[in-house]
């Protein structure tokens, strides 16, 4: 297709799913933008245990029990999660320290102190609970790492907790139900070559 450039909106982490915005040509100037636009995230965060990654990268140690968490309790802590707060992004995450990504450090044992970072959750949904596990949907601003939120949600209820999946469902104006699979992505590609 003669594409020069081509660039990406935003990572996912590894076990994430969900909506990326590809950039080509003259597009990729926009990169930035888009970036920076509100994100939403659906996903379940399992309680009564913590990873060393937030997440299902790194196996789960068992805390403290769940029971005896509340119904009202959880939705406490996601009322204690919403508006403009201080989030310390995961060790085992992309942010740069010294010219290095943390998670390069963190897999060869070294301990990372990262620094807070301003963040706004504009929403916090709880939609299912059964626990351990609770479903939940969370409107964010950029930079916002939702295992550092599952991780901090199971410290506020004190039993711990960990993210067990998520999707992006979407970018600013952007829906995930608008977007096309990889493999749709390929063939609409071939068409394009072949009409060439």
């Amino acid at each position: 297709m003669k594409i020069k450039k081509v660039g990406h909106a935003g990572t996912l982490d590894p076990l994430a799913t969900g909506l990326l915005i590809l950039c080509t040509g003259s597009y990729t100037k926009r990169i930035n933008e888009y970036v920076s636009r509100e994100k939403e995230y659906s996903g379940t965060l399992v309680l009564g245990a913590v990873t060393p990654t937030y997440d299902l990268e790194s196996e789960p140690i068992p805390m403290k029990s769940f029971h005896g968490v509340t119904n009202e309790q959880i939705v406490e802590a996601s009322n204690h999660f919403t508006g403009e707060l201080n989030q310390v992004p995961p060790s085992h995450s992309a942010v740069k320290l010294g010219g290095r990504r943390v998670y390069e450090l963190a897999r060869k044992g070294v301990e990372v102190n990262l620094a807070p970072r301003k963040i706004i959750i504009r929403n916090f949904v709880i939609e299912k609970i059964s626990l351990p596990e609770i479903q939940f949907r969370v409107v964010c601003s950029t930079g916002t790492y939702i295992r550092s939120l599952a991780n901090d949600f199971g410290v506020f209820l004190g039993c711990g907790g960990y993210l067990s999946s998520l999707c992006r469902t979407r970018i600013g104006e952007f829906k995930l139900e608008d977007a096309l699979t990889i493999e749709a992505a390929i063939e609409q590609i071939k068409k394009n070559l072949s009409f060439g």
